[in-house]
């Protein structure tokens, strides 16, 4: 390190680049979790410089050399910012990237920083290191005894010229029809968005013609702020619009791109302000850090959908939560409801069971059997649906989005902890009730349809052959039962995305009213029709999109497994216990009972599987959409044992509190 130093201070600033990017790997610890080498690594350095005034000279004349003489705009204004691109376009320009890095430019110091914080994982010991640490080096470089007024001043121009670059752009992605369309306000009014560059452009005039007289900047940026503080508050009125009116990615890029530009226009005022500051310290070290993140991290694929799905996803988990509400049982009373409707589908499923079984007897041709197998699967589940009916195995997507939501408010209202303990309660025993009713009423089912079916055709629905194989597949031993029914757990998890995804596009481009004004549909159906259709469209598109392809993503699966060769397929609860009805009947109610036992016992572990991979999968989506982990939800395990060890019965029976408070409240 000392080598170096002493380089800068013999050597002209030709090498000032090379200079640099050697001292900060210098800098750099061996390993990147090590903080303590990365703190002595700096106050060596610090040491160094506080010794000798030579020493430090060379290196802020080498720095100076590098910020003056190289283009800085493009460092300010686009790294870690979003590009004005589209998703499908940055996706290809950072897979290229990745695979074909860019050519350095020597004359850009965004090309520079890169290439001097060029470690994938710089970013961790830099923001490791204190803040303190980093303070320290900057006053032992002693900036205020710099003479090189020109080099600072060229400097000051390329941020000011920065400035000017975001503003135009704030301004730009300010007008867009979909955030005028979010808030109509802007037409109406004159435009925060258009007053703030017309006040950050006489400003930045100003600026420079007291740089031109040797002259600090004669005026704050006190209107420019207040300027910005209107655009903000105009962002969270358009988020507050479409959580309402729905969201588009597109809407959701602009809306990000518009924050971040905001966030670095205010970054960079404050850092052209040359007074010494404490604010002015932290601004720069958390601008350094983040520049060096974002050219670590600039061709993550990762990054790029988190960013671009964050309003969206939660949008989608916020529809689902609306959703989930209706699977959540509070009284006995919705408790035996949940029941009835719960039985209702395991009706239905008994028959969709048996159409299923003879679309496998009629041996059709690989792909139209997947169809076949598509179809009775979707129509089923829409039908189920539309009869107000409920697949408990649906409930987990829905509900795991609504307990998601009660943990983002139970994190701000500590007292709400006991609020959110019981609304699990109420999941859970929903959810069973709702297992119940299916598997209570599948079964019977099935088992009424293959005697039926024996009675009339003289012969089992099923041969021995094909009920040994319907066996085999519930059993968690001799089959990979499990592993299918958690890949059932993923299409119910995808189908609960669907349906909030569906439910959002509904409001956002207006579908139901757009319906309602047909003029051939008015004709044929009558207005008060037609009006009645587009409601149901706005209240059910999501449940019958998600359902729809809930039931083409079961029934193509196993194809998709067979045409690659590949172990896949899915096992559900609900159609596995009528399975085991089919297959009792076909062996004449003669089935061993450790056969029985171990069918059963499938059957079971088939169902949690089904359950805990979609609730775990939406909880987990639902939680990254409002910016909360998993670490969140552990203080609810200790309340949850508590509360089962007191009052087992109440995760499985509403207690007559709730009936009678139910009562009451239907009495005011």
């Amino acid at each position: 390190m000392e080598k170096i130093l002493k380089t800068m201070q013999a050597t002209a600033v030709d090498q000032a680049v090379e200079l640099i990017i050697n001292l900060i790997a210098a800098l750099r610890p061996t390993k990147v979790n090590d903080t303590t080498q990365a703190i002595n690594n700096i106050q060596a350095l610090c040491y160094l410089l506080e010794q000798n005034i030579e020493l430090r000279g060379g290196l802020r004349r080498h720095l100076l050399h590098i910020l003056s003489t190289s283009k800085q705009v493009h460092l300010y204004t686009d790294t870690g910012i979003l590009s004005n691109e589209s998703l499908y376009d940055a996706l290809v320009r950072r897979i290229g990237h990745r695979i074909l890095p860019p050519t350095i430019n020597l004359s850009s110091l965004k090309d520079l920083f890169a290439a001097a914080f060029n470690h994938p994982e710089d970013h961790i010991w830099f923001g490791n290191v204190p803040h303190q640490v980093w303070f320290d080096l900057g006053q032992a470089l002693h900036f205020n005894d710099e003479t090189d007024r020109d080099s600072i001043n060229r400097t000051l121009l390329q941020m000011l010229e920065a400035i000017q670059v975001l503003s135009c752009r704030v301004s730009a992605i300010g007008l867009e029809p979909e955030i005028v369309k979010n808030h109509p306000d802007i037409e109406r009014f004159e435009s925060p968005f258009v007053r703030q560059n017309v006040e950050t452009l006489a400003w930045i005039e100003r600026y420079r013609q007291d740089l031109i007289h040797d002259g600090k900047p004669s005026e704050d940026d006190l209107q420019i702020r207040v300027l910005l503080a209107q655009c903000e508050e105009v962002i969270a009125r358009v988020r507050k619009n479409a959580a309402k009116k729905g969201v588009s990615v597109s809407l959701t890029y602009l809306l990000i791109r518009l924050r971040q530009h905001i966030d670095r226009l205010k970054t960079l005022l404050t850092l052209a302000n040359p007074e010494p500051s404490t604010e002015k310290a932290k601004t720069l070290l958390n601008t350094l850090h983040a520049f060096v993140l974002a050219e670590n991290r600039k061709y993550s694929l990762r990054d790029l959908f988190a960013e671009n799905t964050e309003l969206l996803a939660l949008q989608v988990t916020e529809h689902a939560s609306h959703t989930g509400e209706h699977y959540i049982a509070e009284t006995r009373r919705d408790w035996a409801g949940m029941f009835k409707s719960a039985a209702g589908a395991g009706f239905v499923v008994g028959f969709m069971a048996m159409f299923k079984i003879l679309i496998t007897k009629a041996h059709l041709p690989l792909v139209l059997e997947a169809i076949a197998f598509s179809f009775n699967y979707a129509f089923g589940f829409m039908l189920i649906h539309m009869l107000h009916f409920t697949v408990a195995t649906k409930q987990p997507a829905m509900t795991a989005a609504k307990i998601a939501a009660s943990i983002h408010y139970s994190s701000k209202q500590k007292d709400s902890l006991n609020e959110l303990v019981e609304l699990i309660v109420s999941v859970f025993r929903t959810q069973f009730v709702a297992i119940a009713g299916n598997v209570l009423l599948a079964m019977p089912v099935a088992l009424l349809l293959g005697v039926a079916w024996q009675w009339q055709f003289g012969e089992p629905f099923v041969g021995a052959e094909k009920a040994a194989h319907l066996l085999q597949d519930l059993s968690p031993i001799a089959s990979l039962a499990i592993f299918h029914a958690a890949i059932a757990g993923v299409c119910l998890f995808m189908s609960g995305l669907i349906s909030g995804y569906y439910d959002n596009k509904a409001i956002y481009n207006e579908i139901p009213g757009r319906i309602a004004a047909l003029p051939w549909l008015k004709r044929w159906f009558g207005e008060s029709r037609a009006s009645s259709m587009a409601n149901y469209i706005e209240n059910n598109l999501g449940a019958l999109a998600g359902n729809f392809y809930f039931g083409i993503m079961l029934g193509s699966i196993g194809t998709v497994g067979t045409l690659l060769g590949l172990p896949i397929d899915i096992r559900h609860i609900t159609f596995s216990s009528a399975n085991f009805s089919f297959a009792l009947v076909a062996q004449n109610f003669q089935m061993s009972w450790q056969i029985a036992v171990i069918s059963l016992l499938g059957v079971v572990i088939i169902g949690m599987t089904n359950l805990v991979i979609s609730f775990s999968l939406a909880l987990w989506v639902a939680l990254r959409s409002r910016k909360l982990s998993f670490r969140q939800t552990r203080p609810l395990l200790g309340q949850l044992m508590r509360r089962f060890l007191k009052r087992p019965a109440d995760f499985f029976i509403p207690t007559r509190d709730n009936t009678s408070s139910e009562t009451s409240s239907n009495e005011h």
